[in-house]
């Protein structure tokens, strides 16, 4: 009742701003990496990706404008959102993630129209955030270790959201190598320390996410499903082997032409096996990619259900765990496509592609739809406690 009759202003909802607002950054940049990765290119598609990509931009400053607002007007929340069991394992996910995710879209949309200033920036930026993103990810996790802990019933792929900014170093990796213009450049660069840097970081961002795995199985096997209302977040399982295929099978495809063209060690062969290997690597773990896929697909049949009361659930910002774990598998089967030379997986990953767009707007139009419901960023709602009672 006092939520109902007191006057809610801006300092009021900004109070309520979290962490998990920058998954809609994530989500979105996500999506331009999809639009770039469809094998028909066009103008349009091109344009549209980059359109998509400053968006997602424009959302991330804002993000970082309204977080800030909320830690300037609420002393103590910086710290307090480091220890807080639904906030601390979005911190370096959704800040690392959603810079990392930048960084591939600068070098997908960036590169190829600018000169070789442009190329050297990128290589600073790619080492730079290679140094962060092993930071924040154990830093965060010893955090968690020792501040919190969290029971198994509670399990949720989010676990894994601090190992997140260490798998997207494959992917920018391999974008910045593929964006170049020729092997030349790619030596100036000194593309193969990034290659190897790229594989051994993404590596052990895998096997974290790997071990988590392992907790996630044992909670699904020892207390069923989710609740519904963090059921979304089963998707975010599919990114660290998504974002590992496309990112080896990427690097992969450069080796010959970009990375490696003489070979590598006085063995001119090299490059062939490198590739062939990526590509083995690749489709063992982008079958575990469409298994959890499906697994998570599968746990959401009673929620999509019509008129269903006992399985509804309310919209919140783990929404976007529809969109951007799922941008990984998507790119992941394009880099297959485009290595085995399959035009069935590449209509495939199109297919794909074209249905996640779709879920993207729809995510979208739901979290506007909760903003003039006052269902976000209102005390006592989805950021609060005691709900309105308004219909969905």
């Amino acid at each position: 009742e006092a939520t109902e009759t007191k006057k809610v202003g801006l300092r009021d909802r900004l109070g309520c701003y979290t962490w998990t607002w920058f998954t809609m950054t994530m989500a979105t940049g996500g999506i331009a990496s999809v639009l770039h990765s469809i094998p028909y290119r066009s103008e349009w598609l091109r344009i549209l990706g980059v359109i998509v990509f400053l968006f997602n931009i424009l959302l991330f400053s804002i993000n970082c404008f309204f977080i800030t607002l909320r830690f300037k007007w609420n002393p103590g929340s910086f710290q307090r959102s480091f220890t807080s069991p639904s906030e601390s394992l979005f911190v370096p996910a959704c800040v690392r993630c959603r810079i990392g995710t930048i960084l591939t879209n600068m070098c997908q949309y960036g590169i190829p129209a600018t000169r070789q200033w442009f190329q050297t920036a990128m290589q600073v930026c790619f080492w730079v955030y290679f140094s962060l993103s092993v930071i924040a990810s154990s830093g965060m996790y010893l955090i968690i270790w020792s501040t919190q802990a969290l029971p198994i019933h509670t399990m949720t792929p989010i676990w894994i959201f601090p190992a997140y900014p260490l798998l997207l170093m494959g992917p920018i990796a391999a974008n910045l190598i593929d964006a170049l213009p020729d092997s030349l450049a790619a030596a100036r660069i000194n593309s193969i320390a990034i290659a190897l840097g790229a594989v051994c970081i993404q590596g052990t961002g895998f096997l974290v996410s790997l071990m988590i795995y392992s907790a996630f199985i044992y909670r699904l096997m020892t207390q069923k499903l989710p609740r519904e209302t963090t059921r979304p977040g089963m998707f975010v399982s599919v990114g660290p082997s998504g974002f590992t295929v496309a990112g080896i099978v990427h690097l992969g495809n450069t080796v010959i032409p970009k990375i490696m063209p003489s070979g590598y060690l006085g063995h001119s062969d090299a490059a062939f096996f490198l590739k062939l290997l990526s590509d083995l690597t690749g489709l063992w773990l982008w079958g575990l990619c469409l298994w959890f896929f499906l697994v998570s697909i599968g746990a959401h049949w009673q929620i999509m259900r019509a008129n269903d009361p006992e399985h509804h659930i309310q919209f919140d910002m783990t929404w976007f765990s529809f969109v951007f774990p799922n941008t990984a598998l998507v790119t992941a089967t394009q880099a297959i496509g485009k290595s085995l030379e399959s035009n069935a997986i590449q209509v495939f990953g199109t297919v794909m592609a074209g249905l996640l767009v779709l879920v993207w707007i729809f995510v979208f139009y739901m979290m506007i739809r909760a903003l003039s419901m006052k269902r976000l960023l209102w005390p006592g709602e989805a950021d609060g406690s005691v709900p309105l009672g308004k219909r969905w």
